[in-house]
């Protein structure tokens, strides 16, 4: 694996052969397309009206989980043009491998840009993954149930209990063992964490085999609509009420030699995501093709409660990620000697400027 050199960006921007005059046309360009429409038609990369069938357009490869939610604004960007709007003719893989391996199909260039869950993609990033995390997509999505019967009805209920998740290193698993070391509980002795595959999750809690079960939309909300669960807490709660769990990372190498791209193509996610936010309904018929499961109007609801109207840019998202490095150090997901504000400047990068 290769280690980017932390100074990588600074380096390649410079040695870059366009001059700063052409450099700020271009991202002119890249900002204002899809603003304006002409005949029907939408301004590319380099300003010229381009159509969604355009040999102009840029190819693009972007993977993603099809059957979360939260990355509703992903099909949505395709279905309702804002790719092509900004010039892009973007491919969706849908990677049901490891994260490692996403990162590392990112990385490689198998895959230009990837979305995926900040508390699963943060301690690969920290192996040295040459991707760069340039928006945050929502907030929501991740929540802990138990049968009414039960007796627990907030987190320091678990102390003591069994929790059942789908995965030891997933960002449900991690999201609540953190919220649980700030309430002072540890999450390794006061508390068992026992896996199941997903789709047996239910059938562990109705066996007793758990006393609380841990996932993210659409499973979890299915489970506690049909089996009438109790929910405990959500990863909206607190101090992370305004906080994206939901981010978008983009080929390093992407943005250091074609930044009008990145930055494009960031712009037309972001404005799926508000666009998503703005018309749930909508987009959850678009997205109802990738969860069978489920109807349309549980997967509105499920929008409605995520929140796609914060989609942090800028300083603004790196400080969120800082942050999710800290807590990711008080549960030993990450090193503790890593600098978090450090690394969240190593992971980052600020393509909308």
């Amino acid at each position: 694996m290769n280690r980017p050199d932390a100074d990588a960006d600074a380096g390649e921007k410079t040695a870059a052969p366009e001059n700063t005059s052409r450099r700020a046309w271009l991202r002119k360009a890249a900002w204002t397309a899809g603003a304006a429409a002409l005949g029907g038609a939408s301004f590319g990369l380099a300003g010229l009206p381009v159509r969604a069938d355009d040999s102009r357009l840029k190819q693009l490869k972007l993977s993603w989980n099809a059957g979360a939610i939260c990355t509703a604004p992903v099909p949505v960007a395709v279905k309702q043009g804002f790719f092509a709007k900004r010039g892009l003719d973007v491919e969706l893989i849908n990677f049901a491998g490891s994260t490692d391996q996403l990162l590392e199909a990112i990385a490689t260039g198998k895959s230009d840009a990837g979305v995926g869950m900040a508390l699963r993609w943060i301690k690969p990033l920290e192996q040295g993954f040459d991707v760069k995390l340039t928006a945050g997509i929502h907030g929501g999505c991740m929540r802990l149930l138990a049968t009414r019967n039960s007796g627990i009805v907030d987190l320091p209920g678990l102390r003591g209990k069994i929790v059942g998740v789908s995965d030891m290193a997933s960002p449900t698993k991690n999201f609540f063992a953190i919220t649980l070391k700030k309430l002072r509980i540890d999450p390794d002795s006061e508390v068992r964490w026992r896996q199941y595959p997903v789709n047996l999750l239910g059938e562990a809690l109705k066996k007793g085999e758990v006393h609380a079960i841990a996932d993210g939309d659409p499973t979890i909300w299915m489970l506690r609509e049909s089996d009438h669960l109790y929910e405990v807490s959500n990863n909206l709660c607190g101090e992370y009420q305004t906080r994206v769990c939901c981010v978008l990372g983009v080929r390093g190498t992407l943005v250091r030699k074609d930044r009008v791209t990145a930055q494009a193509l960031t712009q037309a996610l972001l404005d799926a995501t508000e666009w998503t936010a703005n018309h749930p309904a909508e987009a959850a018929t678009i997205f109802a093709q990738y969860a069978p499961q489920a109807d349309v109007g549980q997967l509105t609801a499920m929008l409605k409660s995520h929140t796609d109207h914060h989609h942090p840019t800028g300083d603004a998202f790196r400080k969120e990620i800082a942050l999710y490095a800290d807590d990711l150090k008080t549960v030993g997901v990450l090193n503790g000697s890593t600098d978090s504000n450090r690394f969240a400047s190593r992971v980052f990068s600020d393509v909308l400027v």
